[in-house]
C-alpha cells in the first residue's frame, strides 16, 4: 500500500508500511542474485578480492561478459573495485550479501 505525499512542488509516493521497503530491498538483492553468472562472480568474491582476469579464468567467460556483469553488480552496490597497477581488484561491498552467499553455497555446493 502506498500513500502520496506532497513535498514542495513534487509529489512523491512513499511506502506506507516499513515491511514494504524491506521487501522491495530484498527483491532487488534477489534479482541481482538470480543471474547464474552474477551469482558465480559474487561467490568467487566471498573469500576476498579478485581481479577481472582471475574471474575470467574461474568462470571460463570472456573479459567483456565478466566486465559487464561486474558493472551491473557495481551499479547495484554489491561490489566495489580498486585499481591495483594495471588491473582492477573487485570485492564484496554489501555486508548483507556474504551470509546469503555462504548459505547458498552450503545448500547447493556441499562437499566442494
Amino acid at each position: 500500500m502506498t500513500e502520496t505525499v506532497k513535498i514542495m512542488t513534487e509529489t512523491v509516493e512513499t511506502l506506507a508500511d516499513p515491511m514494504d521497503a524491506a521487501a522491495a530491498d530484498a527483491a532487488e538483492l534477489l534479482k541481482a542474485l538470480s543471474n547464474p553468472g552474477r551469482l558465480r562472480i559474487l561467490c568467487a568474491l566471498v573469500p576476498g578480492e579478485v581481479t577481472v582476469g582471475e574471474l575470467e579464468t574461474m568462470l571460463g567467460a570472456s573479459q567483456s561478459y565478466v566486465s559487464g556483469q561486474l558493472l551491473r553488480l557495481r551499479n547495484e552496490g554489491l561490489v566495489a573495485c580498486e585499481r591495483d597497477g594495471r588491473s582492477m581488484r573487485y570485492r564484496l561491498s554489501d555486508p548483507r550479501v556474504r551470509p546469503i552467499l555462504e548459505r547458498i553455497y552450503e545448500i547447493f555446493c556441499p562437499e566442494q
